[in-house]
């Protein structure tokens, strides 16, 4: 695979002069249509917008919003005037919010007006209570001495805030040549994009990502799909992850594709925008497609248009890739593996491997990507088929987290290689299963037990919709297994506990056998669909009354 030597500006001006007519952007509900070059008129004039109130080249701005049309405006000007975008998880609160702005030293903050219980505006406010009382662009705030602008998306305005529509009015007082000339100082191995990691444990790192990074792993992400520029990809993955803006912008830009965003999930918008707009691609994690497959109107919609897409961020259930396949025409869905590190994509399964690959494997390395499977203990390689810690090496490896050495020096060796923490299994031909986190393994009397084994066999049984298995302190065994389920609705009859462990007895070895089984109507859960696992432990903890048998665990 050649590598594009190119800055995510250089990108877009090369598609707009491509495919100048093409749609780029498609928000089916919100009456947003542009084309390629129209896409970028609108960039160019927010970037001149941006250089008008001070963002400079290296600046950090937070981006803290859903999939809304000015974010990506804002994705691709901030890139063009040469800031980093730091992303804002949705699903933040003030305490989150505050941390992440002050470890950014962001300078500026974009963002909407809320999303579900988080009021942004109120938030802001609380942190920041000299803004009602400053001049736009110019807030000193004794929290955060760094942060001097807020820019409001919407219709409303509110004191000490620009309104992001003012930077197409700033524009005019910018000539087209001074943008110009800072895109010229760029390289495309400047840093472009931090995500923060999302806290499953600990706080949140800043992954500073380049250009050079995430144009190059969305490239080989859309080849792997065999994307094209006649393709049309649904995006409800939210924009502030990588799954978001790498595997679905930056794999969409890559190839002139048309992205079709939804401001965010919801299993009956998804089918809509994928039948009216006639997307080839959807993309999505697991507990997305159990919702579209498991709503009561699936069957009204029409999915003969889509081909491909992908299945990611977090374990596949393999029934539930079999019913995309079969039941939403997904022929060619391809599962993706990777972390935001590594930019994001390590492995990846291709539109032409065999079914059985596709729906038990996560793929082989993308090209100029290096794997290697290792025993944690030793670091030395282990043989195909031996469970281990995935190490990867090439060019999406992150340049470090900001402003951590000693975190970034732990994640990546003297050699170069990222140690991802994961467990997998690598086979002759480089096809990789995951078989959980080497903190997720639950070790029960001396035995191993990875969860995700427990969790496929039990989704093989007609009751169960979704499940998470997690480990439990133990005074015997030092840890016991727990199941926690949702059921599917509108079942005739609903088994118990102890059902669900006979089950589980009588198909798999005894020591993995649940202790535990909780029935559930949902996971705690990050806001890019991840899983947190150590919460499900902390509410069994709680639960089942095991705080001294704890205390013992970590004395």
């Amino acid at each position: 695979m050649s590598m594009m030597e190119i800055t995510m500006g250089q990108l877009l001006d090369m598609q707009a002069e491509r495919y100048p007519d093409h749609e780029a952007v498609v928000y089916p509900f919100e009456k947003v249509r542009w084309t390629y070059s129209e896409f970028r008129e609108k960039v160019n004039q927010i970037a001149r917008g941006l250089i008008r109130i001070g963002i400079k080249k290296g600046q950090h701005v937070a981006v803290w919003a859903t999939n809304v049309p000015e974010w990506l405006l804002a994705q691709f000007a901030l890139a063009k005037v040469g800031a980093v975008l730091v992303t804002v998880n949705t699903n933040y609160k003030i305490f989150e919010l505050e941390y992440l702005l002050r470890q950014s030293d962001s300078t500026t903050l974009i963002m909407t007006k809320g999303f579900k219980d988080s009021d942004y505006v109120k938030i802001i406010n609380d942190l920041c209570p000299e803004l009602k009382d400053c001049q736009p662009g110019k807030l000193n705030s004794a929290k955060l001495p760094y942060l001097k602008n807020v820019i409001y998306i919407g219709e409303e305005s509110y004191p000490g805030m620009y309104n992001f529509n003012d930077l197409y009015r700033f524009a005019d007082d910018v000539p087209v040549e001074m943008l110009k000339q800072v895109e010229e100082s760029l390289s495309p191995h400047d840093v472009v994009n931090m995500q923060y990691t999302s806290g499953t444990t600990g706080f949140p790192k800043g992954v500073m990502l380049t250009h050079y990074n995430i144009i190059n792993n969305g490239s080989a992400v859309a080849d792997c799909m065999k994307l094209t520029y006649k393709d049309r990809l649904c995006i409800p993955v939210p924009f502030f992850h990588c799954f978001g803006c790498v595997l679905g912008v930056m794999a969409c830009v890559t190839k002139g594709a048309t992205m079709v965003p939804l401001d965010h999930f919801n299993p009956i918008k998804v089918m809509e925008a994928v039948q009216v707009e006639k997307c080839t691609a959807l993309h999505g994690v697991p507990t997305m497609f159990i919702s579209i497959l498991e709503n009561s109107r699936f069957k009204e919609f029409d999915f003969s248009s889509l081909r491909t897409g992908i299945m990611a961020g977090a374990p596949c259930p393999i029934n539930v890739m079999r019913r995309v396949i079969d039941e939403m025409n997904m022929k060619e869905i391809t599962i993706a593996y990777g972390l935001t590190e590594a930019s994001p994509v390590i492995t990846q399964t291709r539109v032409d491997d065999p079914i059985e690959l596709r729906v038990s494997t996560v793929g082989r390395p993308l090209p100029g990507v290096e794997v290697r499977i290792v025993d944690p203990e030793t670091g030395k390689d282990v043989p195909p088929g031996v469970p281990g810690e995935l190490l990867a090496r090439g060019y999406g490896i992150m340049k470090g987290y900001y402003k951590m050495e000693e975190a970034t020096a732990a994640a990546i060796d003297s050699e170069g290689w990222l140690h991802t923490g994961d467990l997998a299994v690598m086979d002759e031909n480089g096809y990789c299963k995951i078989t959980g986190r080497i903190k997720d393994m639950i070790i029960r009397g001396g035995e191993n037990i990875y969860p995700r084994e427990i969790e496929e066999f039990l989704y093989t049984h007609p009751a169960v919709k979704d499940v998470q298995v997690v480990g439990v302190p133990d005074e015997k065994y030092g840890e016991e297994v727990m199941a926690y389920i949702i059921l599917k609705d509108n079942l005739e009859r609903y088994p118990t506990e102890e059902e669900i462990i006979e089950y589980v007895r009588n198909g798999l070895s005894r020591f993995k056998c649940p202790k535990y089984v909780r029935f559930v109507d949902g996971f705690p859960m990050t806001a890019n669909g991840k899983v947190q696992k150590y919460k499900l432990r902390e509410m069994a903890i709680e639960e089942l009354k095991l705080h001294d048998v704890a205390r013992i665990e970590t004395a």
